[in-house]
């Protein structure tokens, strides 16, 4: 087991060196077969006509007339979706969030660059036409598998890193500058005074024991839904922003969307409940290791009824060394495949990111699919199909 991160040495312009360019670079190559599995790339679009208007009825179309032509049922098995760099996914992961089942498993990165292929009709997603704002890998139950195929189903769980503290507050203003990023006042929620930003960023810097740690803030966002206009329907999920600075009056957080009256509470990054969640992400996959007495082989992960033969992670850069992360797939599942990427954001289903937080206000939870400092598991299990009995 071991981890590769490419090293980059920027020149004194800012630019990467040539040097870096041929040091420690290199590709790796995922290859899997998925018994009882269809899987095809369906991309997100945006007209390039319209730059502002991102396609998600249609991208929720395409996923939903794909997952029917291939298994008969609305309901994928999976989805694994990257996310160009440049676009929040928030509210689109929001969408897929609720329509979804939580059966259906939802994993990627969310800040990449990346490539498609795919199967469907090429003058539907003519490049010349749409940007690509994300990438959906959809994965179906085979209607048509032969018989003796099992199936393979999938399991996630995450592991956090980052810990809320301090009390609620609420944006008054809110100034977004590009889509780069979002200045902002804000006032203890209930209180009417703007609170002095510099000062606040003092005091927190001053409290925490961690020089080192990144700060965000969580912001509660409730925004109507962009498939569900008649109905009037809101979707509140939970939305991380990193915090860049302050002065006396805005606090400036990387990223827009942020409106006035959304209520946040400050995050950082901590060691500690990254090593107890990555414990607790140990335990929830450990239900899947087949029993002791199934197999002689210690580095077996299947038994009469099939077991796991794969892994992915999703890992976030500022979690530093990944080794820590992987241990809840490589030691349950030992000699099993896993691979992964290091991501700046984390796609995984969570409905317990805010649920301290809203409890307290006898709120229902917001829901959270885009995170920071965390790290999301996916595995791999194959069931075998099941033994016809005879009774005589």
């Amino acid at each position: 087991m071991r981890e590769v991160r490419w090293h980059m040495i920027p020149a004194e312009d800012g630019s990467v060196s040539q040097e870096s360019e041929e040091f420690n670079r290199g590709i790796v190559l995922i290859v899997g077969y998925l018994p009882g599995l269809k899987v095809d790339a369906i991309p997100l679009l945006r007209p390039k006509m319209e730059h502002r208007v991102t396609m998600v009825d249609r991208f929720m179309m395409d996923i939903r007339n794909y997952t029917v032509s291939v298994s008969g049922s609305v309901i994928p098995a999976g989805v694994i979706m990257f996310g160009d760099q440049h676009i929040d996914l928030t509210p689109v992961l929001a969408e897929l969030d609720c329509i979804m089942p939580e059966e259906t498993v939802i994993v990627g990165e969310a800040s990449s660059r990346f490539v498609c292929k795919t199967a469907r009709n090429s003058e539907e997603y003519n490049p010349d036409l749409y940007f690509f704002d994300a990438l959906a890998l959809v994965f179906a139950k085979d209607k048509n598998k032969p018989p003796g195929i099992g199936e393979t189903r999938f399991h996630a769980t995450l592991s956090t890193g980052v810990m809320p503290f301090g009390p609620e507050l609420k944006a008054i203003s809110v100034t977004a500058k590009g889509t780069e990023c979002s200045w902002l006042t804000a006032s203890m929620n209930g209180y009417h005074q703007i609170l002095d930003s510099q000062r606040l960023l003092d005091d927190i810097s001053e409290e925490m024991d961690d020089e080192a740690a990144d700060l965000y803030i969580g912001v509660i966002q409730k925004r109507p839904s962009s498939l569900e206009h008649e109905k009037m329907k809101l979707r509140t999920y939970l939305a991380f922003y990193e915090v860049l600075g302050g002065d006396e009056e805005y606090l400036v957080v990387d990223g827009v969307g942020i409106k006035p009256g959304d209520t946040f509470l400050f995050y950082h990054s901590d060691s500690a409940t990254a090593s107890s969640s990555c414990l607790n992400a140990f335990e929830k996959l450990k239900v899947l290791k087949p029993a002791a007495s199934s197999s002689r082989n210690p580095y077996s992960n299947m038994d009469s009824n099939g077991g796991v033969f794969g892994g992915l992670l999703f890992s976030s850069h500022y979690r530093g060394e990944t080794y820590f992360d992987s241990f809840p797939i490589y030691s349950n599942f030992p000699g099993t495949p896993l691979a992964g990427i290091v991501c700046n954001r984390e796609i995984g289903r969570d409905s317990t990111a805010a649920s301290m937080w809203q409890e307290a206000k006898e709120e229902s939870p917001a829901r959270c699919s885009l995170h920071v400092c965390t790290t999301v598991y996916l595995v791999f299990v194959y069931v075998l199909p099941a033994r016809n009995l005879y009774i005589n």
